[in-house]
């Protein structure tokens, strides 16, 4: 008789969390289902209390939205790079002219102490700035291909260190990790996050290595890079990466966008860190292939 009775409320025990387990996999289903929809391959679910199958599935759904995200930030650099090439040329063709004849005519004796002399400076100072525009411009057509070598990256972050003094810095990356990068790409990108740090007021650094991603592959290296400068405004978090957007007065909107470029073709990535460590009011996530 009790046996019966234990195992009737082992079968109910059994089949209300069977019950409850099922609607939490639903739940999974739609919330991964509406990120979709959403384009937000950012999605993160947890891998607690799931069984070894449904685990391992949860866990590669983790990484293929990682791997969709990034697939679908190289689609965008790629698209930016050929528009680039095209505003290139068509611009360049179109104020190249205008420099030189303008700066022909400032020097004409019959121009110089007229009152013509004010407006054609204007227009030979407007095409000369807008020649440096279109420079910037090159610097996202034209870069050159990465050379990827075995590197040390802690030397390679005390030298930035260095070269910002004035900076408090907080290294958390063991002396032995090595990278499998290009240097001078690697050390530009650092320098690119660390110079806008500085133009936001930031007085210390932090440069911490990220590990319990369950999105991380074993040949990644996550690198948490933050500071306690202005926090990003949200208006400007989904536009950050775009090239020329900017909000500095004489900033020239490429030094993320390119940042981001040159870790895509070193096989990593720059991203906006959804949550800042303590201390940081902005951050972002560097991925570095590791040797």
């Amino acid at each position: 008789m009790w046996l019966y009775i234990i195992i009737g409320v082992i079968v109910v025990a059994v089949g209300v969390w069977f019950v409850h387990h099922q609607r939490k996999l639903r739940l999974r289903a739609h919330l991964i289902q509406e990120a979709i929809r959403n384009r937000d391959f950012t999605f993160r679910l947890p891998t607690d209390g799931l069984l070894p199958g449904e685990r391992a599935m949860q866990e590669t759904l983790n990484q293929l939205g990682e791997t969709i995200r990034q697939q679908v930030n190289q689609g965008e650099v790629e698209s930016w790079e050929r528009l680039t090439r095209v505003l290139t040329h068509e611009m360049m063709n179109a104020t190249a002219p205008i420099t030189s004849i303008s700066q022909s005519m400032l020097g004409r004796d019959d121009v110089k102490g007229t009152p013509l002399e004010d407006g054609i400076q204007a227009i030979y100072d407007t095409s000369r700035h807008l020649s440096a525009f279109v420079a910037n411009y090159r610097k996202m057509s034209e870069l050159e291909k990465p050379v990827l070598e075995d590197l040390h990256l802690r030397p390679l972050l005390d030298d930035v260190c260095k070269a910002y003094p004035e900076l408090t810095w907080e290294l958390d990356v063991p002396t032995g990790i090595t990278v499998r990068a290009d240097a001078g790409m690697l050390r530009q990108v650092l320098m690119n996050l660390t110079k806008n740090a500085v133009q936001a007021e930031a007085q210390k650094m932090v440069v911490k290595q990220v590990e319990g991603n369950d999105t991380l592959r074993p040949e990644q290296l996550v690198l948490y890079i933050g500071n306690d400068g202005l926090p990003i405004p949200a208006e400007n978090r989904q536009s950050l990466f775009v090239p020329f957007f900017t909000t500095k007065r004489n900033g020239s909107g490429i030094g993320l966008s390119l940042s981001r470029r040159m870790m895509i073709q070193q096989g990593g990535m720059l991203d906006l860190a959804e949550k800042q460590h303590v201390g940081c009011r902005a951050g972002f996530v560097m991925t570095i292939l590791m040797a």
